[in-house]
């Protein structure tokens, strides 16, 4: 629309309305033109709808066609938990949906009820939802802005707009034309709905209201983006459907095979149907919901809240990190950093200041001293000490870091105060660029101003210099200036001071001032920043600083914490096209002064180039990418209410650090998630090739159907649920995983797993035949055989380690899941409990047979590990 790029004339002109705002009829007509002052709702919220998209999943069809079929088969205890595991993942998945759905509402809300307009030729307030274009607002300290406005009169205007921009200082507004091509964080004569007064005040005419403002175009888009599948959500889709096939196919050969060699029909369909259902991970639903649980858990520990439960394993997969700057790698909180007095740069490091790396005594340096005493005495910010020891501050954040200066160097501004009690304050404004204050000091007074280096130095005519107040020529103010350029080169912000005694009868003015030195501010890193960026370098993540402050600061910050490559800003960002901006995004780690849409830009070229981003955020600005990354993660301290509905996780402290340990969690989680399929899928499918074999060998079957799904709830529950419990194994110092499928990597240990329990139980199944056993006895060998042999074989997946390195009993929770599988078993052999299973109690002969084949997989897969491990040293 251009608005900040036309004259205030042509803005009165476009909308007719002219000082006295518009009419009271005028103002109905624009209402039924343009509608409501609100939000609305694109799309209608479906409950319905969001329930049945939560079952939308081949593993889920897959269960609930195994929770059918064991229905039918009378086989009610599966059946109730696989339903029960059905519901309980679809209902996670709604409210979480849901949730996010209902963002919209929080964007209302920030919105209040009424402002102040001028409506033929009078102050009124009115309901904010009645304004329109071409209104007159009245704007003052404090003032939430509730429509789109063009600043036509203001008077030391200031705005924070960090809602909207991203900008970490309030900013400076006018009313002067600007160029078209102004980015959005730089239409310095535009206020937008969402933001705040926060000094001076303004009129402005509305030029946009409702779903047609800044806000609303958030909204909207907000409204069109789908929330994406997770990295697991997709790996499960692929793995349900590769192993639905191949149960199917399983089933079927058993049927046909069993058919051909005349076996009763009912007892093959039966022991088909079982296999297919003791195939089925069933518990990995549950698996995924208790590991994605517990992490959460620990998450929290460590200042992470996870909103929505697979986000635990999608930060885990994460290859690009988007951070917003301010606050997250920073710590939102303006400190000096340089100080350049009686010609010499020092520098500010912890309570030390240095010159040439060595500590001063400030004692003997009275240049020094009066510097930091104008910084206070020209100072409105407030302090507070707390029970923590720490300290509290309100007022304007540059002059909180002249306060937090002087308690560093155990100043005191109240002393200060107490002893030169103010007179008169000059108030800052946009022309004068300065502020002043006067207090008495004995009998005379005593000026002490701050302001833009430029003007404060323009002011002066004097320089303090080794204590003496000497002549300032007009070459000197050029080289002040020049340094003051050179501060700034390094992302400082600058602040000029100066001082001038006056006689109690003197006029005062601001000028002919003893210019007495520069202190430069910043919002420096986050200490533990600069580590954790090496350790996600280490891990194989880019990070990505993504801000609405400018190119300067941002690559000075980036420069501190270890991140290099080039920088792209708003503008720039505007001209390149997608295709373009795809080729040219890895070499690109800074973006600078950007606007919603853009960051939105920047996360779909990363997603298209096959990247899982996270994605760092605060306020209105950031809630498009958030929600359409593969991960969003709000701030807990200064995040809004709307960023934090669109995340997936928030993060307590507003620190990256924490960002990087849960991203340790979910990778500790996805591996967990694979030692628990890995160990599922390799004991399973012994039992099938057990039936297949025993067919073509025209034998009788070496398990009934009800062993079959006796072998599935006893191994397949508690042992293989408390493998989400085991430790992290070295997870930072391998790169972003990038599989499709939870079987990648691991079919080579599933096949010889399966097959050496298969040769097992095969083993003591014709053992038993060739030695005249009768069937029930040879059965219940089999069954404990390949109960015992899987309960020893968990031993082996939970690392790739020997396990006598990791520890047997690191695990509690494994060992009491082993001790409660083998009580089970007891009790089924040697209860009334065997008649229905058809087993019968075993000898202490036949325990001592079963035992060696029993630990066989455990032996042989620990002996493999030690000659992988010792091949690797060779």
């Amino acid at each position: 629309m251009g608005f900040h790029s036309k004259t205030k004339e042509e803005i009165l002109k476009e909308f007719s309305t002219s000082d006295k705002g518009l009419s009271q009829e005028e103002a109905q007509k624009r209402l039924l033109k343009y509608g409501k002052n609100v939000l609305k709702k694109t799309h209608k919220l479906k409950p319905i709808k969001i329930l049945f998209e939560q079952f939308k999943s081949f593993l889920i069809y897959i269960l609930l066609i195994a929770v059918i079929v064991s229905f039918l088969i009378g086989n009610l205890i599966d059946a109730l938990v696989i339903l029960a595991i059905v519901i309980l993942n679809a209902s996670i998945g709604f409210f979480q949906q849901y949730r996010a759905e209902k963002a919209i509402i929080s964007l209302r809300n920030l919105l209040v009820p009424t402002s102040v307009v001028i409506r033929g030729g009078k102050h009124k307030k009115i309901p904010s939802s009645e304004i329109v274009p071409g209104d007159f607002l009245i704007f003052e300290p404090g003032n939430k802005i509730n429509a789109d406005c063009r600043i036509i009169e203001s008077n030391n205007l200031q705005a924070n707009e960090a809602i909207l921009t991203g900008e970490s200082m309030p900013v400076n507004k006018f009313d002067e034309k600007l160029p078209l091509e102004t980015t959005l964080a730089e239409r310095l004569n535009m206020l937008y709905t969402g933001t705040q007064i926060t000094r001076g005040s303004a009129r402005a005419v509305v030029v946009a209201t409702g779903m047609n403002s800044e806000f609303g175009k958030i909204a909207t888009e907000l409204q069109e983006i789908k929330i994406q599948k997770t990295p697991i959500q997709k790996r499960l889709d692929k793995f349900s459907k590769q192993l639905g096939f191949i149960v199917l196919g399983i089933v079927l050969i058993i049927m046909f095979l069993g058919f051909l060699e005349h076996f009763d029909k009912l007892e093959m369909f039966m022991t088909s149907i079982a296999l297919a259902v003791s195939a089925i991970p069933e518990g990995l639903p549950a698996a995924l919901a208790i590991s994605f649980a517990i992490s959460s858990v620990f998450m929290s520990k460590k200042n992470v809240i996870i909103r929505k439960l697979p986000a635990v394993e999608s930060l885990g997969s994460v290859t690009v990190i988007c951070a917003d700057k301010t606050g997250t790698l920073t710590e939102e909180k303006m400190y000096v950093q340089e100080i350049f007095t009686n010609g010499k740069s020092f520098l500010k490091k912890e309570n030390k200041i240095l010159l040439n790396n060595k500590q001063v005594d400030l004692t003997t340096n009275r240049e020094f001293i009066q510097l930091i005493k104008t910084s206070l005495l020209c100072n409105d910010a407030r302090f507070e000490k707390l029970e923590s020891g720490s300290y509290s501050f309100t007022g304007d954040s540059t002059e909180e870091a002249l306060i937090r200066l002087a308690l560093d160097l155990n100043i005191s501004k109240k002393k200060l105060t107490e002893d030169e009690p103010k007179i008169k304050k000059f108030e800052f404004d946009s022309n004068r660029k300065m502020m002043s204050i006067l207090r008495k000091f004995g009998k005379n007074n005593v000026l002490y101003s701050k302001g833009a280096p430029e003007k404060i130095i323009s002011k002066s005519s004097f320089e303090m210099i080794n204590g003496q107040i000497k002549k300032l020529s007009e070459e000197r103010k050029k080289q002040l200036i020049n340094e003051s350029g050179k501060m700034e080169e390094r992302a400082l912000r600058v602040l000029g001071f100066a001082y001038r005694n006056f006689s109690e009868k003197s006029k005062v003015e601001e000028k002919g001032l003893v210019f007495l030195g520069l202190m430069g501010m910043i919002d420096p890193p986050r200490k533990e920043v600069k580590d954790a960026i090496q350790l996600t370098r280490s891990a194989g993540i880019k990070i990505k600083i993504i801000t609405g402050d400018s190119a300067l600061t941002a690559k000075a910050i980036a420069m501190q914490i270890g991140i290099k490559g080039e920088i792209m800003t708003g503008i720039e960002l505007e001209k390149i096209s997608e295709e373009e901006l795809g080729k040219v995004i890895d070499r690109i780690s800074i973006f600078a002064r950007t606007n919603p849409k853009q960051k939105l830009k920047i996360v779909k070229i990363l997603q298209e180039n096959k990247e899982i981003v996270a994605v760092t955020g605060d306020g209105i600005n950031d809630v498009l990418a958030l929600k359409s990354a593969d991960i969003g993660v709000a701030m807990g301290q200064r995040g809004t209410e709307v960023a934090r509905d669109v995340s997936d996780v928030v993060l307590i402290d507003d620190n990256f650090a924490s960002i990087v340990e849960g991203v340790k969690e979910g990778r500790k989680t996805y591996d967990n998630i694979k030692k628990f399929t890995k160990y599922l899928l390799a004991v399973n499918f012994s039992e099938i090739l057990l039936v297949i074999i025993a067919l073509f060998m025209r034998m009788p079957l070496p398990l009934i159907p009800l062993q079959i799904l006796w072998i599935n709830l006893i191994t397949d529950s508690f042992p293989a649920l408390t493998m989400v419990f085991e430790k992290e194994e070295n997870v930072m110092k391998t790169k972003p995983r990038k599989e499709k499928s939870l079987l990648n990597g691991i079919w080579k240990f599933i096949l010889i797993g399966g097959l050496l329990n298969f040769i097992v139980c095969f083993a003591v199944y014709l053992i038993g035949i060739n030695n005249g056993l009768a069937i029930e006895q040879t059965r219940t060998m089999v069954l404990t055989t390949g109960i015992l042999f899987e309960l020893f074989f968990i031993y082996t997946c939970r690392s790739k380690k020997p396990l006598i390195e990791i520890g047997i009993f690191s695990n509690k929770w494994l060992n009491y899941a082993i001790i409660f599988a083998l009580a089970a078993q007891f009790i089924l052999l040697y209860t009334p409990l065997a008649t229905i299973f058809g087993v019968v109690p075993l000898t202490i002969q036949n325990w001592l047979f079963i035992l060696p084949f029993a630990v066989s997989g455990l032996v042989v897969f620990e002996i493999g590990k030690y000659f992988r491990r010792k091949s690797k040293l060779i």
